[in-house]
């Protein structure tokens, strides 16, 4: 991992005459509210400054440090003797590339701290903070029951943000399956396939979130026995979004599956259509080559031998359409 920038510590000399050469240095970004001897410290993408205040302020392992900076982990939770690390993905929509990622929220709880770092914005983490920071009734009632309790709160409003993107994904579904017997077969072929990688990205953001509840569910510290019960209730939000991505897998399975079978059905009866059509003709032709032939056939410069042939060809052509609809070709 290439060295990341470290805040440079101003000097006497340099306090006293800044020099002009010197690369500027911005404050970190790290938002603070605080009550009954908890604080809650937010920032959002963090960087070079605010690693270097992680550094500063608390003595979290350097492992941990440099697992936040990279935004690239697994979900976990490690135990320290003074404080947990989480991380913990969110499925998010990317309204830029019109598709979901996944958001990563890195999580320090401490006594009597708990510090947040989002690698991007991510709507529960800010709508709570800012409902603690406008709702002071709000923000004394979770911080008084401790920095275990306003991690579940955060853990259980992420889980919860799921639960709308999972709606409107049954949503489509039911759309989509709607469609292909309205004869929008062709139409949809792209919309289902953005539905399944919608439902296969949601599936790979949760699917290593499971063993992360199982263990935060076992974890003792900074969980009083009366929580135990609501990390149990995350864990089963977890099994409940999992087992409707399940489902989900194997509705957009069956509707692309019934899909295709509908447009190869109706290409099957294209090519039937064009096949009875060849074939009904190919008897007639036949007659019109024979009988155009240049040497010399019967009935050749006759008016009577003209319409003979012509009945001859009614005849044939009658007889091949009464015989594919008696057989059901057509």
């Amino acid at each position: 991992m290439p060295n990341l920038p470290r805040l440079r510590r101003a000097r006497e000399t340099d306090l006293l005459k800044p020099d002009s050469t010197e690369p500027e240095t911005h404050a970190p970004r790290v938002e603070e509210i605080s009550s009954g001897g908890l604080r809650w410290n937010n920032s959002d993408s963090p960087g070079g400054e605010e690693r270097a205040w992680l550094e500063e302020n608390f003595d979290f392992h350097a492992l941990d440090i440099e697992d936040v900076l990279s935004h690239n982990q697994r979900p976990k939770i490690d135990e320290y003797p003074d404080y947990l690390f989480l991380v913990v993905h969110v499925p998010v929509f990317d309204r830029k590339a019109k598709r979901l990622v996944a958001g990563e929220i890195d999580i320090f709880v401490g006594p009597d701290f708990m510090v947040t770092l989002p690698n991007q914005a991510i709507p529960p983490v800010e709508y709570l903070f800012e409902r603690c920071r406008a709702d002071d009734t709000l923000r004394h009632k979770l911080f008084a029951r401790g920095s275990g309790y306003l991690m579940y709160r955060l853990v259980d409003d992420s889980f919860d943000y799921c639960f709308p993107m999972l709606r409107k994904i049954g949503n489509k579904l039911e759309r989509l399956e709607d469609s292909i017997f309205e004869g929008e077969s062709e139409k949809i072929v792209r919309d289902i396939s953005d539905t399944k990688q919608e439902i296969i990205t949601f599936r790979k953001i949760v699917r290593p979130q499971r063993a992360a509840l199982a263990d935060l569910e076992r974890t003792k510290r900074y969980i009083p026995e009366d929580l135990e019960i609501y990390f149990d209730d995350i864990n089963d939000a977890g099994e409940r979004i999992w087992d409707m991505l399940e489902n989900f897998k194997e509705v957009i399975e069956g509707i692309e599956d019934t899909n295709e079978s509908i447009v190869q059905h109706r290409l099957n009866d294209t090519f039937r259509i064009l096949t009875v059509i060849s074939v009904v003709f190919l008897p007639l032709t036949l007659i019109a080559s024979i009988w155009g032939m240049n040497s010399h056939v019967p009935g050749e410069q006759s008016v009577e031998g003209f319409w003979i042939v012509v009945a001859i060809m009614v005849v044939v052509l009658a007889g091949m359409l009464g015989f594919f609809k008696k057989r059901g070709w057509l």
